[in-house]
């Protein structure tokens, strides 16, 4: 027996296969609740009592736009940016750089920020940006946001666009900054 005495109980508690609580409270463990497995991935977070997604519930607040809907549409943006880029690059030397990413902040704020919260590349696969409270487009200041945030959310290996495979919202960096999800157009119809 180790000199550990929860609540001078003289007992050490016993778990019986349930994962130990985030911040247990001085003399009580809180019930963690139903336990239904081990954790999803080595380092899950356990927040709350639970390992996200795997209670009933715990999944996204509504319907998400897929990782390969996103990617899709991220090459067709990104292809149409690169031909833009190239053609300034071409035309104006060494000025073409600059101007290049104007017209991409450009880019994203004008389409990401309209009543349709579509870019050429998001209308063609379906889905489209909203606000996280699901009531419409997140206007021209929180692009802006989402569009800044996109630029570190890809330094350390893209691990910003890549959080949505594993977050409840299926949200990206620059969508928890912009307080945005990506959503499928047939579940959330423009108006």
């Amino acid at each position: 027996m180790s000199d550990f005495q929860p609540g001078g109980g003289g007992q050490e508690p016993t778990w019986s296969g349930q994962p130990p609580p985030a911040y247990p409270s001085p003399g009580r463990y809180p019930d963690p609740g139903p336990y239904a497995g081990p954790p999803p991935h080595p380092g899950a977070p356990y927040v709350g009592g639970q390992y996200p997604g795997q209670y009933p519930g715990a999944g996204p607040s509504g319907p998400r736009a897929s990782f390969g809907s996103r990617l899709g549409a991220w090459i067709i943006d990104g292809v149409i940016l690169f031909v833009i880029s190239l053609v300034l690059d071409l035309l104006l030397r060494n000025a073409g750089s600059l101007l290049s990413v104007l017209i991409d902040a450009g880019y994203i704020v004008y389409f990401f920020g309209s009543p349709r919260g579509q870019s050429p590349g998001y209308m063609a696969t379906g889905i489209r940006v909203i606000s996280m409270d699901g009531t419409g487009a997140i206007g021209y200041g929180r692009a802006f946001l989402r569009w800044l945030v996109s630029i570190p959310s890809a330094w350390v290996i893209f691990l910003g666009y890549f959080w949505m495979l594993w977050d409840r919202e299926k949200q990206t960096w620059f969508d928890k900054a912009s307080n945005s999800v990506v959503v499928p157009v047939s579940a959330y119809p423009l108006n």
